[in-house]
């Protein structure tokens, strides 16, 4: 993908699922609400609805590896969420390492002044940000080599 392009971000989880939104023009990224999720399915409509609104170009996975790079069994329930996605939507998913990102998210939050409620405490959603912002500056980087 050389032109510049949306993506939006999930951070897979079984009870919440983290969603960001981001383009490749200003590697740019911003956190949108996070989507509930029963067993990791989330309410398919409300993921319409955001695909709707956002018009990604692509999709993009955070996968939980373990420290050595290991697939770990959450990380491969993601995989599994991100093949669901490309089937529903037809949109190319991408995936990306998110090790850290959880730790960087609650290190955020904490500088926000979040307490422990997560309505008013979306990690889920600042770690998808914070992945996918990486991801975005890996790939204006690769385009500019």
């Amino acid at each position: 993908m050389n032109k510049p392009f949306t993506v939006l971000a999930f951070d897979f989880g079984t009870g919440s699922i983290g969603v960001a939104f981001g383009q490749t023009m200003t590697c740019g990224a911003r956190e949108l609400a996070p989507l509930a999720a029963r067993e990791g399915k989330p309410d398919w409509n409300r993921v319409q609805r955001l695909i709707a609104e956002w018009q990604p170009q692509c999709l993009l996975v955070g996968l939980p590896l373990n420290m050595d790079g290991s697939e770990s069994e959450i990380s491969v329930r993601a995989r599994k969420f991100g093949q669901r996605l490309h089937g529903r939507f037809g949109l190319p998913v991408e995936y990306a390492d998110e090790r850290l990102s959880t730790r960087a998210a609650k290190e955020e939050a904490r500088e926000r002044g979040h307490k422990g409620n997560y309505a008013d405490n979306p990690i889920d959603s600042i770690a998808a940000r914070i992945f996918l912002q990486d991801w975005l500056y890996v790939q204006s980087r690769a385009k500019n080599d």
